[in-house]
């Protein structure tokens, strides 16, 4: 390996947002990375998902780009 090319890898100690610490090694140059999403309060591991307006967003996007919904118009020939 070439020397001076690669980042230090130096110990660093990451707080969850749950308050639990543990110990690591990165190339971050800092000294402690505090974390605001883990699996004490994600969506995906608490199950509390909150429901997504998905009508609303299609909507937004046809307002944005100008598409009319052809889905609500009449096929009478």
């Amino acid at each position: 390996m070439k020397n001076g090319i690669h980042p230090d890898y130096d110990f660093m100690t990451v707080k969850l947002a749950d308050g639990t610490t543990f110990t690591t090694r990165s190339t971050m140059g800092i000294e402690q990375y505090n974390s605001e999403v883990d699996s004490s309060n994600h969506p995906f591991y608490t199950g509390k998902r909150t429901m997504v307006d998905t009508a609303g967003r299609v909507e937004k996007f046809r307002r944005r780009y100008g598409i009319k919904d052809t889905s609500s118009e009449s096929e009478d020939g």
